[in-house]
């Protein structure tokens, strides 16, 4: 595996605009290409009342006034990984403004663990058919005339990706802001070893790289942020500046994990997520479910 898989051009400059949804604390992108109409759609957001079973749009909505009040064509809905923390609100997107889903190809290992753990059954497909595109390692796409390429980079999922396009890298929860760290890494399929290589190879791009997180949670108080440079990362990450070695970044990462509870949103979001942000189907009174599995998660 390369460190970088393509020549980064820092020349393309995308144009970002960020979407923070409140309740799980994520970070949606829509990226546009300067030379066209062009846009992707980054890690979009399905609200949800969980107590109450309820679904709502705003967040989606949002992100579609956007586009359409920019006259922009969304060309691709990418989504990082398979999110433990919020449902995805792609398909919902893709019914109103097009686009196509992809998703890094190391979805069928996610879907195989927890198509068992959910119970699924032999009709759920477990061969990522439920997605448009599915991302090797080295990858390129297009958005407009902007070209853009994903590099695998698990340890927190096996299916992460980081996604390069032009002088802008989305990282997903492979990183946060220097004062986050980085992200757990003992879903089943995580390991802190790998992630800690995943992590080096993302801050192996030009220093002047812009990425852009999934997720920030202010810590100490400070306001919400979401995009840094490697620059920055490698000087002030509190977990992998330069100068933390694998094993110690190992050790720290595997000792903080086990004191972390799993999210709140997890059950809900792998069920829909793993399917491309399909909702379950809905029963013969027309109503639908989701399943709460017993001491397997």
């Amino acid at each position: 595996m390369s460190m970088i898989p393509h020549a980064v051009d820092l020349s393309v400059k995308p144009e970002v605009e960020a979407f923070f949804e409140k309740q799980t604390n994520t970070v949606s992108y829509v990226v546009r290409d300067p030379g066209s109409k062009a846009c992707a759609v980054v890690d979009c957001v399905l609200d949800i009342d969980y107590a109450a079973g309820r679904l709502s749009h705003a967040s989606a909505d949002a992100i579609i006034a956007y586009i359409q009040s920019h006259d922009l064509a969304l060309e691709w809905l990418i989504e990082t990984h398979v999110h433990a923390d919020h449902l995805s609100a792609a398909p919902y997107i893709q019914s109103k403004l097009g686009g196509r889903i992809g998703i890094g190809e190391n979805i069928t290992i996610v879907q195989e663990t927890f198509g068992k753990v959910f119970n699924e059954g032999t009709e759920f497909q477990r061969d990522g058919s439920q997605f448009d595109r599915l991302f090797k390692d080295g990858d390129s796409y297009s958005i407009g005339g902007m070209t853009a390429f994903a590099m695998h980079t698990p340890g927190h999922t096996p299916a992460c990706m980081t996604h390069v396009i032009g002088d802008a890298a989305f990282v997903g929860d492979t990183l946060f802001m220097p004062d986050g760290g980085s992200a757990r890494a003992d879903f089943p399929g995580g390991d802190a070893r790998t992630l800690y290589r995943s992590i080096k190879r993302v801050l192996a791009l030009p220093p002047e790289t812009r990425l852009f997180m999934c997720h920030d949670y202010g810590p100490n108080g400070r306001d919400i942020k979401w995009e840094t440079t490697v620059a920055e990362q490698r000087a002030h990450n509190i977990h992998v500046r330069d100068g933390i070695g694998e094993d110690d970044f190992v050790t720290m990462r595997e000792a903080r994990d086990a004191t972390l509870d799993m999210p709140k949103l997890i059950i809900p979001s792998l069920q829909v997520n793993m399917k491309a942000g399909a909702l379950p189907e809905p029963d013969e009174s027309g109503k639908r479910f989701l399943k709460v599995p017993l001491d397997t998660l």
